[in-house]
This record gives C-alpha cells, sequence and structure tokens, in this order.
C-alpha cells in the first residue's frame, strides 16, 4: 500500500500509515515480480521499476526445470543498471521454455 506524504484529513492519513506498517509486519509488501527465462539464450534482462544500484535480487522457482536452474548454480544476477531499472540473469543456455520464478527486488532504489 502505498501512503501519500500528505494528505487533508490528518487522523485518515494516520490510518494509512498504520495500515501500511501493519501490512509489512505481516509480510505484505510490493516488491515481488516473476520471469520466464529466455530460452535459447544464455541471459534474460528484467526491467522493474525498483532496481537500484545497491539493490539485492532473491529468486524462488515456481517449476522443477526452474529449481534445477537455481540450484545447480548456473544462474545468477550479473549486472543491474539502474538508470534504465534492468538487471540482467546469466543463465545455462538451453531450449526449456518452463523456467519460471518470482523475484523480490530489497534495498536502495536510489539510482
Amino acid at each position: 500500500m502505498k501512503v501519500p506524504a500528505r494528505w487533508h484529513n490528518v487522523d485518515e492519513w494516520l490510518r494509512k500509515i498504520a495500515e501500511a506498517v501493519n501490512g509489512i509486519d505481516e509480510g505484505r509488501v510490493s516488491s515481488n515480480g516473476s520471469v520466464t527465462l529466455t530460452a535459447s539464450s544464455a541471459t534474460t534482462v528484467v526491467t522493474d521499476r525498483r532496481v537500484g544500484k545497491d539493490s539485492v535480487i532473491l529468486f524462488d522457482p515456481r517449476t522443477a526445470n526452474a529449481a534445477a536452474e537455481l540450484y545447480g548454480s548456473t544462474m545468477y544476477v550479473s549486472a543491474v543498471a539502474p538508470r534504465s531499472s534492468t538487471f540482467t540473469i546469466t543463465h545455462a543456455n538451453n531450449s526449456q521454455t518452463d523456467r519460471t520464478f518470482k523475484y523480490i527486488v530489497l534495498g536502495n532504489t536510489l539510482n
């Protein structure tokens, strides 16, 4: 939940802030996305506005082939380009089309 920097009703604004903080405490954060690795390529570029120079990107495999890719130590974030809000994943070059992941972006998003 996004909370505006200013709000016309202070009580309502404080309630929005409390809901946002409580949501964070309950694990409801909006820092996730999904990606399927590009088939027949050794890299996949992901665009995400939250990516910054100090971001940490963590992956959760959603298919058996994705788990094999991640835990087989062939996949890593090889580049982060904060000005274009992208990161590049280097991975095995094969024809699998189901290497799908959920990911989260944590950390500094200041470019």
